[in-house]
């Protein structure tokens, strides 16, 4: 979820097509152009307030301009960084994300590379969930429709995902990356375990035995 253009060669960009689904052929995102001091720091004002009002309200329902007063700013200078509400949250996930697409690369087993398919799948399942847990309203206020499968985070898990269902053997692996990304999504994530009351640890528990049943050639 980086505004960084890196080209194909930046996990947060996304698959171009022909992709050899490799995440470890991608090399780390570059960092991001320098910016002026009081852009900084009024960058950081921003987030820090934005964060606060998603974790207090639904996500949803705050608007930039409560964004911009919370944070002491003015709208011109909230709109110069950020063009909506959910590029905003997006920025306040982008750390979390790019920690965990790191560990995805170049970490270890069963999260990184050097595990059986199904115990990868299983591990991201479980990845994904924590970063869900911690971090729920800020994942809500990222939701723009159809707009979230365009993003080259989701961009990013999907190859992940499509990478382990081909190696695992799994039949049309295009197709089925998507299904198996469904369960991740943050409002149904919300529904398990705020309105129907599942435990995170139920829902982990279900998404471990969904990974075995989708790569069941890779079970022990």
């Amino acid at each position: 979820m980086s505004d960084n253009d890196g080209g194909n060669t930046d996990p947060h960009s996304g698959p171009s097509p022909g992709s050899r689904g490799d995440l470890q052929a991608m090399p780390p995102p570059a960092d991001p152009p320098r910016q002026r001091a009081d852009a900084v720091r009024n960058r950081a004002r921003v987030l820090a307030a934005a964060e606060q009002l998603f974790t207090a309200h639904d996500p949803h329902t705050v608007t930039m301009d409560q964004i911009a007063k919370a944070a002491g700013v003015g709208r011109g200078t909230l709109y110069r960084s950020f063009s909506d509400r959910s590029a905003v949250a997006i920025a306040l996930l982008d750390e979390h994300e790019r920690r965990l697409q790191g560990q995805m690369i170049y970490g270890p087993p069963p999260l990184g590379p050097g595990a059986p398919p199904a115990e990868r799948l299983a591990a991201f399942y479980l990845a994904s969930l924590d970063l869900l847990e911690r971090h729920l309203p800020l994942a809500l206020g990222t939701e723009t429709g159809p707009a979230r499968y365009l993003t080259g985070s989701y961009g990013f898990w999907r190859l992940h995902v499509r990478t382990l269902l081909q190696a695992g053997g799994a039949p049309d692996p295009d197709a089925l990356a998507d299904v198996a990304l469904g369960p991740l999504a943050p409002g149904l994530y919300q529904h398990q375990r705020h309105t129907l009351g599942i435990s995170h640890e139920r829902v982990a528990e279900a998404l471990c035995l969904l990974a075995r049943r989708l790569l069941p050639s890779a079970r022990p």
